[in-house]
C-alpha cells in the first residue's frame, strides 16, 4: 500500500496514562509508537484523537461507590466497564506520549468529554448518537480510506475502525502498531468484530512510500 491522496492515518490515543506507568497502561503500549511515528511519515494525511475526560467522570470507578476498575454497571446507554481514573483533562496522563510526531497531525479529536457518556470511538460516543463531527471532516476532504492503529485495539481502536467502516469510508488496522488491553478475550473479541464489520488488516511493512 502507498499512501495517497485519498488516506488518512487515525492515531488512537497514544498518550501517557496508556503507556506503561500510566494509570490504565496497556500491556507494550510504548512499543507502538516506533511504527506509528514511520507511518506518520508516509501519510500525507494525519488525524490524532485523545482521550480527554473532566474530573469525575461516569466511566470512572471512582465515581461509583462500592464499585472497583474493570467491573462493570448499567448505565443509559448500556453497559459500562469501569476504569481507573485516567486522561483527566489537563494533567501529565492525558498528554501524547512523549516523542509520539504529533506535530503533523491536521486535526485533533479530543473524546470522552462529556460528563456522563464514555467515548470510546473517534467518531460516535457511547450512546452512539452522539457524534465527534469526524466524519464529517473527513467526507468533506475527500478522504475515502481510513487507516488506524494507536491504543487499545479492543476498545478505542476497535470501535473506531468499524465506526469508520459504518460511515462509509475503507477502513485498515495496522496490526503491529496497536496493542490491547485484553479484558477475558476482549482483544479476540473485537478482531471478530471488526472482521464481521468488514475492517482490514495490515502490517505496517505492508505500507511504504512511492
Amino acid at each position: 500500500m502507498i499512501p495517497g491522496r485519498g488516506d488518512v492515518l487515525l492515531v488512537v490515543d497514544v498518550q501517557v496514562d496508556f503507556l506503561p506507568g500510566g494509570a490504565l497502561a496497556v500491556p507494550d503500549g510504548d512499543t507502538v509508537i516506533g511504527p506509528i511515528n514511520r507511518l506518520i511519515g508516509l501519510f500525507p494525511h494525519v488525524v490524532l484523537t485523545q482521550d480527554w475526560h473532566p474530573p469525575g467522570h461516569a466511566s470512572f470507578a471512582t465515581s461509583h461507590p462500592g464499585k472497583a476498575a474493570f467491573e462493570t454497571v448499567a448505565m443509559p446507554y448500556g453497559s459500562q466497564v469501569l476504569w481507573p481514573e485516567h486522561c483527566v483533562q489537563g494533567t501529565h496522563g492525558a498528554a501524547l506520549a512523549p516523542g509520539l510526531r504529533a506535530e503533523r497531525a491536521e486535526l485533533v479529536i479530543r473524546k470522552g468529554c462529556h460528563q456522563d457518556v464514555d467515548s470510546y470511538s473517534a467518531f460516535l460516543e457511547a450512546d452512539r448518537s452522539t457524534r465527534t463531527g469526524l466524519a464529517g471532516y473527513l467526507a468533506e476532504r475527500g478522504f475515502t480510506r481510513v487507516v488506524l492503529c494507536g491504543l487499545a485495539t479492543d476498545y478505542c481502536v476497535g470501535w473506531s475502525a468499524i465506526d469508520a467502516k459504518e460511515a462509509g469510508f475503507e477502513a485498515r488496522v495496522v496490526i503491529d502498531a496497536v496493542r490491547g488491553i485484553d479484558i477475558d478475550g476482549s482483544v479476540k473479541r473485537a478482531w471478530a468484530a471488526m472482521q464481521s464489520a468488514g475492517v482490514d488488516r495490515i502490517k505496517s511493512g505492508a505500507i511504504g512510500g512511492s
